[in-house]
């Protein structure tokens, strides 16, 4: 037994001594990801001494890929490798490390802070005001795309043995940006009605399962029949398509026109006023995004009339995290996965996610070309 494992771990440390990896890199701002982002051949990273290099298993998409390749709305270091999520193995770690060792199964906490300003020490790491999304804001040339990555000891958590890695990959950013939004900052409880929008993106089909884990009453959106389909199957207990005009009307009937104590909201401007509006008499809004633009009006005699709270949420706390890993490795939060694209074809995701084609998250394998 032992001989075996040590076998395995001298494969592990030798699989990475060469110079070049293959990354996911682009070297100048387009709308169009095919364009610019192209399979290269860079330098494996070198660790610090608080740092573990992870060998990429699998790697998912998100929106602020998007908001990188675009260059807005903020610039991103150039050349640059997004991604900010991955799920993978332990192939080397600092002198420093305590917690993690060669071949553990890990995946990525992209919440990047400083840990020792009021607000890290007090448990708010995502205020901190050094803060930076890996992946997105990081750089040049350090993301999740890429066959290998490294990050500090304390943006790593271990990954359980029931959660495979493409699980791990599709759920960590936004299993643990929804339970921060829902659990962390909205603090919902049994019995409240809440209205998940976009049920069928990343972090909508993380929210109605988290929703249905408190034991709430689910109200969800989506755009299509099989997106509303999919809902259900993930535990909605209603859902509308909020691409129809009155799609509002339709959640306050089903509410019997009483509204909703909660809206988890990341689409923005094409539907914050109506969000506003369903919410009950010191209802919440917590907002996460704004994929369709951050202009939006509100009518403040909702705000001041009905006591309504608006809540801003990005990211989450490595607990929060180690929390959904846990409820993933029980099997009581499913991650909805759409498909998984071979690394020499990774750019195509970047384009189906502008296009909201996929239902679920989208992944990528960058030892798979």
């Amino acid at each position: 037994m032992v001989l075996v494992r040590n076998l395995k771990l001298t494969i592990l440390s030798i699989g990475y001594c060469f110079e070049n990896m293959k990354a996911a890199v682009f070297r100048e701002y387009n709308k169009d990801p095919l364009q610019v982002v192209k399979i290269e051949d860079i330098d494996m990273p070198k660790i610090k001494p608080n740092e573990i290099l992870i060998k990429v298993e699998s790697a998912g998409y998100n929106y602020n890929d998007l908001w990188a390749i675009w260059g807005e709305p903020v610039k991103t270091p150039l050349p640059h490798i997004s991604g900010s999520d991955v799920a993978g193995v332990v192939v080397e770690v600092g002198e420093e490390v305590r917690n993690f060792k060669q071949g553990d199964r890990v995946v990525s906490h992209s919440n990047m802070s400083c840990r020792v300003c009021d607000m890290c020490t007090s448990g708010r790491e995502y205020d901190c005001p050094d803060r930076s999304i890996w992946g997105f804001q990081t750089g040049p040339l350090w993301g999740g795309f890429a066959q290998y990555t490294h990050l500090p000891e304390v943006n790593v958590s271990k990954l359980p043995d029931n959660v495979s890695f493409d699980q791990g990959a599709a759920i960590s950013m936004v299993g643990m940006t929804a339970w921060h939004m829902l659990v962390g900052r909205a603090k919902i409880r049994p019995g409240q009605t809440v209205l998940i929008m976009g049920g069928t993106s990343g972090v909508g089909m993380a929210g109605i399962q988290i929703s249905k884990l408190y034991g709430c009453d689910v109200i969800a959106t989506a755009g299509n029949k099989e997106k509303m389909d999919t809902c259900l199957g993930l535990g909605a207990d209603s859902v509308v398509n909020h691409r129809e005009s009155d799609w509002y009307k339709k959640v306050r009937e089903l509410t019997n026109k009483q509204g909703v104590d909660v809206v988890f909201e990341h689409i923005g401007k094409s539907v914050f006023p109506q969000e506003v509006g369903l919410l009950k008499m010191g209802g919440t809004l917590v907002s996460t995004g704004a994929t369709t633009g951050y202009d939006s009006a509100i009518d403040l005699r909702y705000l001041f009339f009905k006591g309504t709270n608006l809540l801003g949420s990005t990211q989450g706390t490595k607990a929060e995290l180690d929390e959904v890993l846990y409820w993933t490795n029980k099997g009581k939060i499913k991650p909805l996965i759409s498909t998984t694209l071979p690394f020499s074809d990774m750019a195509k995701g970047h384009v189906m996610m502008a296009n909201a084609e996929q239902i679920g998250k989208i992944l990528t394998t960058p030892h798979k070309l």
